[in-house]
């Protein structure tokens, strides 16, 4: 299966264009990209998934056909998806998409195991920051501990390359920034 991600930044890219001439199979969002960004992505007919950021406003997936994530498991291909959105409340703001540490804890207690999981924020420990605005999710890095899916992909903090958290026990962990096409067998029916 190749992936295209995309989180954070504004790609530019001409999304038909690129989907065709990668040969990508499904577009993930990660979050943090307004409605600008994604113009051209409502021509594309591949399947396109997808959770919110923290600094999205929470309408354009419907738009552009991406199916909402959050919370959600969606099959493709005989694969399994589920996905977060948002990051740590770091400040009082009712139009951003943030959760304590103790209401995403409580939001993903129930969430099933899936073999690929989108999130915008990553879990604790793992590619994050001690500051409270780039900390990464306890209640997800719980998930990922009691039902590791075999891909994780994230957005939203700056991990340093050579200490960039690539593998967590059995769950391969991609970040991407901008843009990232990922290429990955996951014995797809």
């Amino acid at each position: 299966m190749r992936i295209l991600a995309i989180a954070d930044t504004n790609p530019q890219l001409d999304y038909p264009q690129f989907v065709a001439e990668h040969a990508i199979d499904i577009v993930m969002t990660l979050g943090d990209l307004d409605r600008s960004q994604l113009i051209g992505l409502e021509r594309v007919t591949t399947p396109k998934i997808g959770v919110y950021g923290n600094h999205c406003s929470g309408t354009y997936m419907n738009e552009f056909g991406i199916v909402n994530m959050h919370l959600n498991v969606w099959q493709w291909r005989g694969v399994s998806f589920g996905g977060f959105q948002g990051c740590v409340r770091y400040k009082e703001n009712p139009d951003a998409i943030m959760y304590t540490q103790q209401e995403a804890r409580e939001l993903l207690a129930s969430m099933p195991p899936v073999d690929v999981f989108l999130t915008h924020c990553p879990p604790r420990g793992i590619n994050d920051e001690e500051e409270l605005a780039h900390q990464g999710f306890d209640g997800l890095r719980t998930y990922i501990e009691r039902t590791p899916p075999k891909l994780l992909l994230h957005g939203h903090t700056y991990p340093a390359e050579a200490t960039m958290v690539r593998q967590f026990g059995s769950t391969r962990i991609e970040y991407v920034h901008k843009y990232k096409v990922i290429d990955i067998d996951l014995g797809e029916a």
